[in-house]
C-alpha cells in the first residue's frame, strides 16, 4: 500500500465524515484537484501552507485505491505530488492523525509510512 497525506482543518474533516466524502479545501477547488503529499513532503507542506495554524489533522490515504483519478504531477521544486481529480471516498482513508502545533508555529508530526 502506498500512502499519501492531506493536511486538513479538523472542522473540515469532521464535516467530511458527516457527509461521507471529502471534496477538498478552497485551494483544492480553485486548482481543480485535491492536493496531497507523500511522507517526505509533508513537513515542507505543513511549513509552507499551515505554519502557525492549530486544529489540524493529517489524513492518511491508501493511494492504491484511488485509481486513475490520482495523478502524479510536478509541483514544488519539480517534485511529483499526488493530485486527486475528484472527491475523496472516505473508504480510502487509513488514518486520521492529530497535528500538534508548537509555540514556534511548526507542527509535531508522527513518523509517517511511505
Amino acid at each position: 500500500m502506498r500512502r499519501i497525506y492531506k493536511i486538513c482543518p479538523a472542522s473540515a474533516w469532521r464535516e467530511a465524515e458527516r457527509q461521507g466524502v471529502y471534496r477538498g479545501s478552497a485551494d483544492d477547488t480553485r486548482d481543480g484537484f485535491i492536493h496531497f503529499s507523500v511522507a517526505s513532503q509533508v513537513n515542507e507542506t505543513a511549513r509552507r501552507h499551515f505554519f502557525g495554524q492549530t486544529g489540524l489533522f493529517l489524513i492518511e490515504v491508501d493511494a492504491d485505491t484511488l485509481g486513475d483519478a490520482l495523478r502524479w504531477e510536478p509541483s514544488r521544486n519539480d517534485e511529483l505530488f499526488p493530485h486527486l481529480y475528484g472527491e475523496l471516498d472516505l473508504g480510502a482513508v487509513t488514518g486520521v492523525l492529530s497535528m500538534r502545533a508548537r509555540s514556534d508555529g511548526y507542527h509535531d508530526l508522527p513518523e509517517l509510512e511511505p
